[in-house]
């Protein structure tokens, strides 16, 4: 059963279900749906998840599966060549209609959660929200039958909607966060609490000794062009006060800068101002972003969730009796390109769980140590999937291709494609955005441009030639948080995501079976997503432990 919701312009909801329409205030709505739910689990077709779903949630009343208008209205545009146009209901309802579609409101994303209360639909006057759902429903259903390879399109946004809801649900459950703990941290590395705006001690004692390692001169290690003159003072030239610049500098200053400068962040990014943002009754509840990157990552609209410090990962504890369920893909990406291309031998490297090891042999073998050869084998395989070719990256890209010419020949005829200004497509159907009209007026210009136009087109290429390795492993991962938020045993759920790396928060004795689901839920993700005959494996090695640090 399928039943399509909208927010209504005054309060409350407009609901479509093939009984009836219905016109419901919001606890009308949490029970109506409640209901549906012990009944049949319908398919609920939301504008956007976070319009609709942070209300049942705060009721306490999960849904098991949704239809996201928003989402999908992103993945079609790109599939169209119209990536980065407004996809919320008013715009997607004003193609439908052949209007100008109006801009995209603020997300509720970018709300604390206390702050969130239902908005109306947005929609012009004397629109049905309702009707206004089904029609663009309707023309998203039309528009999927004409992508390439509609059934895996369709795989996508499913998982993406069920990603959704796993980014909804995880803010509203929160990473479990010990503030105690965090603020015994800051105060063992920066010394006391200060008032905002202020220096803490430990800053204040390095900014002294920077002082003095000048000379005696004043020095403001917050801003890059006092830190170049005061270089230059002594005689020597940066070209910017960046670590990586400063760290070739052979001077006294320079470890005391780079050290001010890792406490500074740490401070401004996550200290007590942070803390006492984001984290309150035990849980740091971040802003997620489904698809926030255009190939399809996560981002955070607030709270830095994707760059938690190692330093502060011990601040993220299990609740007693329970447990904290770790797990990583190792080398994600790598077998990602293993599986699209269809190289057998970096299909038969993936069967260990060090890809780069297996890699290393399969290169050097007898030449040189597994020491020596392992970063050298990243190298040339991140050079691949990025299109890096400094230092020894080119001539050890040469030696991969030797070794794995499906997978290099795959990304290159990825980069190529976008030299050409053309579009490619993940394995499950995100397509990356077209090069703006000022690249194609540069790429086809004059002579006299010609060197400008090959590095715009290799830097696209670049672009392109990465896209389809990262878009398919956000594929992948989608499709992973989908099955592991429709299989984990309750009351176990997931609590942190990033990219290949998943956080679930379980019961002390439901661990094991924890465990076990997540290495189950990766073998059903490869499958949905390569394909059963896919040969490739992807490790991802659950580790359960009390605390996030515990688990690297």
């Amino acid at each position: 059963m399928q039943v399509i919701v909208a927010p209504s312009e005054g309060p409350g909801f407009v609901v479509l279900a093939p009984d009836g329409r219905r016109h419901l205030t919001e606890a009308e709505f949490v029970r109506y749906v409640a209901d549906a739910e012990r009944q049949e689990a319908p398919r609920w077709v939301f504008p956007a998840v976070e319009q609709v779903y942070p209300l049942l949630l705060r009721a306490r009343t999960p849904i098991t599966r949704c239809h996201d208008l928003a989402l999908t209205e992103g993945l079609l545009l790109a599939a169209e060549g119209r990536a980065g146009e407004p996809k919320g209901l008013p715009a997607a309802w004003a193609r439908v209609h052949g209007q100008e579609p109006p801009p995209d409101a603020p997300s509720h994303a970018d709300l604390q959660p206390a702050l969130f209360e239902t908005r109306g639909s947005g929609l012009p006057t004397g629109v049905d929200p309702a009707e206004a759902v089904r029609e663009v429903l309707a023309d998203q259903d039309r528009r999927m039958k004409h992508v390439e390879h509609p059934e895996r399109f369709r795989l996508l946004v499913a998982a993406e909607s069920a990603s959704a809801l796993v980014a909804s649900e995880m803010r509203a459950d929160g990473l479990p966060w010990r503030a105690d703990v965090h603020d015994q941290l800051l105060t063992e590395i920066l010394g006391p609490r200060v008032p905002a705006g202020q220096r803490p001690k430990k800053l204040v004692e390095l900014a002294a000794r920077i002082g003095e390692a000048f000379g005696g001169k004043p020095v403001n290690p917050d801003s890059p062009q006092t830190i170049v003159r005061a270089f230059g003072r002594e005689g020597i030239s940066v070209p910017s006060a960046r670590a990586h610049v400063l760290r070739n500098v052979d001077h006294p200053a320079v470890p005391l800068l780079i050290e001010y400068r890792e406490l500074s962040r740490l401070h401004s990014a996550n200290g007590w101002v942070w803390l006492d943002e984001w984290v309150a009754d035990g849980r740091f509840r971040p802003a997620w972003v489904v698809g926030g990157v255009v190939s399809g990552r996560w981002a955070s609209s607030g709270g830095g969730a994707l760059q938690i410090p190692k330093t502060l990962r011990v601040c993220v504890q299990a609740d007693p009796g329970w447990k904290l369920v770790v797990a990583d893909a190792a080398q994600l990406e790598p077998r990602v390109l293993a599986a699209l291309s269809g190289d057998r031998r970096l299909a038969e490297a993936s069967a260990s769980t060090d890809l780069y090891a297996r890699l290393s042999e399969a290169m050097f073998a007898g030449t040189m140590s597994a020491e020596e050869g392992r970063p050298r084998a990243k190298i040339a395989m991140l050079s691949a999937m990025y299109g890096g070719t400094a230092g020894e990256a080119a001539s050890l890209l040469a030696l991969l291709r030797q070794r794995f010419p499906d997978a290099v020949s795959y990304v290159e005829r990825a980069a190529r494609a976008g030299e050409r200004g053309e579009r490619v497509r993940s394995r499950l159907g995100r397509v990356s955005p077209a090069p703006s009209e000022a690249w194609r007026a540069l790429t086809g210009g004059a002579d006299e441009d010609e060197g400008r136009a090959r590095q715009a087109a290799r830097n696209w290429g670049r672009f392109t030639r990465n896209f389809v390795v990262q878009a398919s492993a956000a594929d992948f991962t989608a499709v992973l948080l989908a099955t592991l938020r429709r299989t984990l045993p309750a009351p176990a759920h997931l609590v942190f995501f990033q990219h290949d790396e998943v956080i679930v928060h379980a019961p002390e004795d439901l661990a094991p079976e924890v465990e076990r689901t997540i290495t189950a839920s990766v073998a059903e993700a490869a499958t949905l997503t390569f394909g059963p005959a896919c040969p490739v494996h992807f490790p991802m090695q659950p580790a359960t432990v009390d605390t996030y640090a515990d688990a690297k």
